[in-house]
């Protein structure tokens, strides 16, 4: 039997298609493994929002293409967001690739392992995944993500995700209910939702309730413990108020929004093609905040895009001040050939939008910090992940306002009692950092 080992790069949605992909290999009896120099074959799913991510996948390809001229593989095939986006031309800079393909072809590479064909299969991005089809969890056994829906409808003048994952295109709802009964039975008692717009799930389609019927089905499943919405748009029209009362009071739901908002100044955010105004996206965020205490809250800001001055830039700063998000992370703007942004003059430099970038972290650490703090002494209820690394004899978990790998951790003394991975407990926290919580169980 071949072996595989699939290397995936990216985002959590990138992390879905990797799973299917492996779920596909393992039907036809490869066996994976996790090390490149144990495989015959040798899978990338690429990464290539912006030109960091183009960089790392392309390293990581060149890498393995070293391992193949060694002999160590037989096979190296490359998939995902590198492909669709630049076509064949990769084709011919790297000759030591067997096949590429695209963000909607790669159900197609079990059938080419073992037949053969051509060595690039790029078509238009119009695959979605569903319950019957196969997937393996690869990341912990009781935490998984759902890929509600795929592309992008969106018109961002900075991103490239419509012509990389095409338009915005929702799952029927039983298919979604029915995946996360199947991974329930499985032992997965958190489900993360993802998708680029998840407040978005159900407008394409003609059943009606959208995000908020999706999880009144889910928080029916008897086993499911959490679930978690991810990547919504900051518009006040996706945010109702019983969407929003469900995920400050219903148990199953963690009190979690990811909302990234991008930046708050009009001029900004009408060269960047977002939907919203200034005053609305804070109008949004200041409600959450007054009506729904409960919920914390995620965003992704940019920073030095075309035309942000230090009065752009001093308006960000001052709605990030008073705002207090529970989470939140920064990127510089890359300019992506292909998108509109590229050719708007008003250029930032690459050094002032590191500065501004660094700027907003450390005023976030203290408001993280600050935060933190202020739950000393209280009980919460954290998901047992796995045993920590250090410090030395912890435990690791999750509250329900950290999401998986993006946020802090809690470190949970296990001194007399030792939850498996995948338990709910009730955690004291004792003690508090900028990021991290570190309690023991109550």
């Amino acid at each position: 039997m071949e072996k595989v080992c699939l290397i995936s790069l990216g985002c959590s949605k990138n992390q879905v298609d990797s799973e299917v992909i492996l779920g596909f290999l393992l039907q036809d009896g490869l066996v994976p493994v996790s090390r490149v120099e144990d495989a015959d074959v040798v899978i990338v799913n690429t990464c290539a929002f912006i030109q960091e991510a183009v960089q790392e996948s392309i390293g990581v390809i060149l890498e393995v293409a070293k391992a193949k001229e060694k002999g160590t593989v037989n096979r190296l095939i490359v998939t995902g967001c590198l492909p669709q986006r630049y076509g064949e031309e990769l084709a011919c800079e790297i000759p030591g690739v067997d096949l590429w393909t695209g963000t909607g072809d790669f159900p197609q590479i079990p059938p080419w392992l073992k037949g053969g064909g051509p060595k690039v299969l790029i078509g238009r991005p119009l695959y979605l995944y569903d319950h019957q089809t196969p997937r393996v969890i690869t990341a912990t056994l009781h935490s998984a993500y759902v890929k509600i829906s795929e592309g992008c409808s969106h018109p961002c003048t900075f991103c490239l995700i419509p012509q990389l994952r095409g338009e915005y295109r929702s799952r029927v709802m039983d298919s979604v209910i029915q995946e996360v009964k199947n991974l329930v039975a499985m032992g997965v008692v958190e489900v993360n939702l993802v998708a680029q717009d998840t407040t978005a799930y159900g407008t394409d389609l003609v059943e009606e309730g959208g995000l908020w019927r999706l999880l009144t089905e889910l928080i029916g499943i008897r086993g499911l413990g959490w679930a978690r919405v991810l990547y919504t748009y900051p518009h006040p029209s996706n945010f109702p108020s019983s969407l929003l009362e469900m995920i400050a009071r219903e148990e199953k739901v963690c009190p979690y929004l990811d909302i990234p908002i991008q930046h708050v100044n009009d001029k900004i955010l009408r060269r960047m093609g977002r939907r919203a105004s200034g005053e609305e996206i804070k109008g949004l965020i200041y409600r959450i905040k007054s009506d729904y205490p409960e919920i914390h809250l995620r965003t992704t800001l940019m920073v030095g895009f075309p035309g942000e001055g230090e009065g752009e830039f001093k308006e960000l700063f001052d709605f990030v001040q008073g705002a207090e998000f529970t989470h939140l992370g920064v990127f510089r703007y890359s300019p992506e050939e292909g998108t509109k942004a590229f050719r708007m003059k008003g250029k930032v430099s690459s050094k002032v939008a590191e500065e501004r970038a660094a700027q907003i972290m450390e005023l976030q650490q203290g408001i993280s910090w600050r935060r933190n703090q202020g739950m000393v002494g209280s009980v919460i209820p954290v998901l047992v992940d796995e045993v920590s690394v250090e410090p030395d004899g912890f435990l690791q978990g999750r509250a329900s306002f950290q999401a998986p790998e993006v946020d802090g951790v809690v470190y949970i003394n296990n001194e007399g009692t030792a939850p498996r991975s995948g338990e709910i407990v009730g955690v004291k926290i004792t003690e508090a950092g900028p990021y991290d919580l570190v309690g023991k169980i109550e």
